[in-house]
């Protein structure tokens, strides 16, 4: 049995979800709105609760597709109120529409989010080498720009600590711990090996 993060639990779809994906870089414009809208939702939850719930997050809002989102109506936005498959946080839901309207907003005027999100680490993943859980911070300098730059641009749910487990999430730092199996195979991802 592989050493993972301590935060992982034993269920399978959380194992995949570590092993499979977490850390690993995304470029992928939808991908990375689909992953800042979850962590958004994530906000006062945890993310096993998210994550359990995100084939249902991909059915109810088009599989983030920004466009058709940034599109909806207040009887969508109802209808999403009432579907027991997601978070019905009033808030969050219109948020996530708000964020579309933004997403779309930074993909007209820069060419994709992906290349203005991913100047919060100058364009290459960061790697840390945390040795325990304890270490790893909940928000960093670099999303706390990002929070900053996300809000001026109209998002919301884009706090310091969200941007930091979005940026964890995609790529944009490896914060595996140096004991987990995926802290080594991710570095030399990031290294290109």
């Amino acid at each position: 049995m592989p050493q993972r993060c301590r935060w992982v639990n034993d269920d399978p779809l959380y194992i995949s979800y570590h092993d499979e994906e977490w850390g690993i870089p995304v470029h992928d414009d939808r991908k990375l709105f689909e992953m800042l809208i979850l962590e958004g939702a994530q906000a006062g939850l945890s993310w096993y609760t998210i994550l359990k719930k995100r084939a249902n997050y991909r059915e109810a809002f088009d599989n983030f597709d920004a466009e058709k989102i940034a599109r909806y109506d207040e009887d969508k936005i109802q209808a999403l109120l009432q579907n027991a498959g997601i978070v019905r946080n009033r808030l969050k839901v219109r948020a996530t529409v708000k964020n579309a309207r933004a997403f779309l907003a930074i993909r007209e005027e820069f060419g994709s989010f992906d290349t203005w999100v991913w100047q919060f680490v100058d364009g290459c993943p960061r790697n840390n080498a945390w040795r325990s859980l304890a270490e790893v911070p909940a928000k960093t300098p670099r999303s706390d720009a990002m929070s900053k730059a996300l809000k001026k641009q109209g998002f919301t749910f884009v706090g310091s600590t969200i941007c930091y487990a979005f940026m964890q999430a995609v790529g944009m730092v490896n914060d595996h711990t140096t004991d987990c199996f995926r802290y080594k195979e991710i570095t030399a991802l990031h290294r290109g090996e």
